[in-house]
């Protein structure tokens, strides 16, 4: 079966058939029967293609709580969706049979059809309250993201995008009225870091993640702790604080590594240093920090960040009880930040 082409969005027009995409910060030059970096974007005789319009590799219904977002509809199910591809080439990534199977030689573009309103009729028939575009990367499918948030928006059902950050201002600006919660990854404040493992630069992440609090999507950060990688107090202390300078609401979720991938020779991360992590991010005046991975721990709950209720109680992705009243806390009656807690949906209705 040939190639599937839909034409992109977010590219310019160069010289000699060569375009520049400009969906996101790797600003990829394509030359005529190319592909950019991600692998599903291509020149064909001057115009940009997606490969991935509608073709869904991966489609589950999960726990909010997985994607992680703990301040968004707690509690309820996301149909979660991904093609292949990805702009980022993570050495440690869980998801890398989806990620990493567009590049290079053996390049393959899977994934069954499924058109944007056959995704949200799957979301209503399983009374999902978002859709989460997630597994991959959904910048790289941004095309196919876009035309499903709008037609859910129209039913009442929340586009969110669980991302790397690495999406370039205008695309980011343009999908805001159809989308309205990211968790991004946030996976080191190291710049080689993010050249060496990643395959990319921090400082577009950075700016990405300014861009989504100013233009008010409700923001959840993640970083992946990786054993001697990214653990120091110092780079943990770092992130703590670039996330609370986004605003101290901002919930941040460290979460244990384990091998994979291409970087099988590392541990897991321990116990102790994801509670290590949650200390340094309470400390740095984050009022909302978790620990991912380790059902069980106090750090998968919410806590009032006024008097230090427990307020939601989570056993690993299941909530055991919310306690939450029209969005306070019961016991001193501070808001508890996020969206639909249970109360605040209305506010994020009208954002639309």
């Amino acid at each position: 079966m040939g190639e599937r082409l839909t034409e992109a969005r977010f590219w310019e027009t160069e010289d000699d058939l060569v375009v520049r995409c400009t969906l996101c910060p790797h600003l990829c030059r394509v030359k005529d029967g190319k592909y950019g970096i991600c692998g599903v974007r291509k020149n064909l005789n001057g115009k940009l293609f997606t490969l991935v319009y509608a073709q869904a590799a991966a489609l589950h219904v999960d726990p909010i709580e997985k994607k992680p977002l703990f301040h968004f509809f707690p509690g309820s199910r996301s149909l979660s969706i991904a093609t292949v591809g990805c702009n980022f080439s993570c050495r440690f990534c869980q998801n890398w049979s989806l990620s990493q199977s567009s590049r290079g030689k053996d390049r393959q573009i899977s994934g069954q059809i499924v058109p944007p309103a056959q995704v949200v009729e799957l979301a209503v028939e399983h009374d999902c309250r978002t859709i989460a575009f997630t597994y991959s990367e959904p910048t790289i499918f941004y095309e196919y993201a876009f035309d499903t948030a709008k037609l859910a928006a129209e039913k009442n059902i929340y586009g969110i995008f669980i991302s790397n950050g690495y999406i370039s201002p205008e695309p980011l600006a343009a999908i805001r009225p159809y989308l309205f919660g990211f968790n991004v990854d946030l996976k080191s404040f190291n710049p080689e870091y993010y050249r060496q493992v990643l395959g990319a630069k921090l400082e577009p992440v950075l700016e990405s993640l300014r861009m989504i609090k100013q233009l008010g999507f409700w923001l959840e950060v993640t970083t992946l702790i990786v054993p001697t990688q990214n653990d120091s107090d110092e780079e943990l202390t770092k992130i703590a604080e670039f996330i609370c300078g986004l605003g101290p609401e901002t919930p941040w979720h460290v979460s244990a590594f384990h091998p994979d991938y291409k970087m099988t020779n590392l541990p897991r991360t321990s116990v102790e240093t994801l509670r290590r992590a949650r200390r340094i991010g309470l400390d740095a005046g984050l009022h909302y920090v978790y620990t991912g991975n380790i059902p069980g721990d106090d750090g998968e709950s919410t806590f009032c960040p006024k008097c230090g209720s427990r307020v939601i109680h989570r056993h690993g992705f299941a909530i055991m009880e919310n306690r939450i009243t029209d969005g306070h806390c019961p016991d001193c009656d501070r808001l508890i930040d996020g969206i639909a807690l249970p109360a605040h949906e209305q506010e994020l209705v009208r954002l639309t």
